[in-house]
C-alpha cells in the first residue's frame, strides 16, 4: 500500500526509522530503503532549515509528504522527504537502497543513489502521495536497524538521527 500524507505528518524520527524496509518506487526503478538520516526544524544546526526559509529549502516548510532534492559538492544530488507538519521544516534524508528492480544493486550514499537512479533537481518539489511513477510503498517489511550519529556534517553530530539496516 503507498504511503499516505498522515504518515509523513508524523515525528521525523518516527519516520526515518520506520521507513527502513518500504519500497521506494522512482520510475522503472523500485528499491528498499536501507538507511535514513532525520532533519529536524530550526534547532537542529545540521538542518537546512536552521536559518530560516530560502528558494533552496522552501519545500521543507511545506506540506508532508514531499520531495526535496538538494545538489551538494559541485557534483551531487540529495533526496529527502519531507515530514511532520506545515511550516515546521523537518525531512528525511535517503541514505542507502537495496535495488529489486530492474537488476538487484547495494546503493549506499545518497548522492550515488540519486545519480544511479536519475535524481535531480527536476525531481523537487514532487508530492509522493499523488505521483504516478515517484512514490513508496509499504510492503509490511520491518528491517532491524543500528543507530549512530548523522555523517558528513560538523554540527548537530550529538544527535542519534542515523538509522542503517542491519
Amino acid at each position: 500500500m503507498r504511503l499516505k500524507r498522515e504518515y509523513f505528518l508524523q515525528p521525523t524520527v518516527v519516520v526515518a526509522q520506520d521507513l527502513l524496509g518500504k519500497v521506494l518506487h522512482f520510475k522503472t526503478y523500485q528499491g528498499i530503503i536501507t538507511e535514513t538520516e532525520a532533519y529536524i526544524g530550526q534547532d537542529d544546526p545540521a538542518c537546512h532549515a536552521a536559518r530560516g526559509i530560502t528558494p533552496r529549502n522552501a519545500v521543507m516548510f511545506g506540506p508532508p509528504g514531499f520531495s526535496y532534492v538538494y545538489f551538494i559538492y559541485g557534483m551531487y544530488f540529495c533526496l529527502n522527504f519531507v515530514t511532520e507538519a506545515e511550516n515546521f521544516p523537518a525531512a528525511v534524508l535517503i541514505r542507502g537502497l537495496n535495488l529489486i528492480s530492474p537488476e538487484p544493486k547495494k546503493l549506499e550514499g545518497p548522492g550515488r543513489l540519486c545519480k544511479y537512479l536519475g535524481i535531480t533537481k527536476e525531481h523537487n518539489n514532487v508530492d509522493l502521495v499523488n505521483s504516478d511513477d515517484f512514490y513508496v510503498e509499504d510492503n509490511n517489511f520491518k528491517l532491524p536497524y543500528v543507530t549512530t550519529p548523522r555523517i558528513g556534517i560538523k554540527v548537530g553530530i550529538d544527535k542519534l538521527w542515523r538509522f542503517k539496516a542491519i
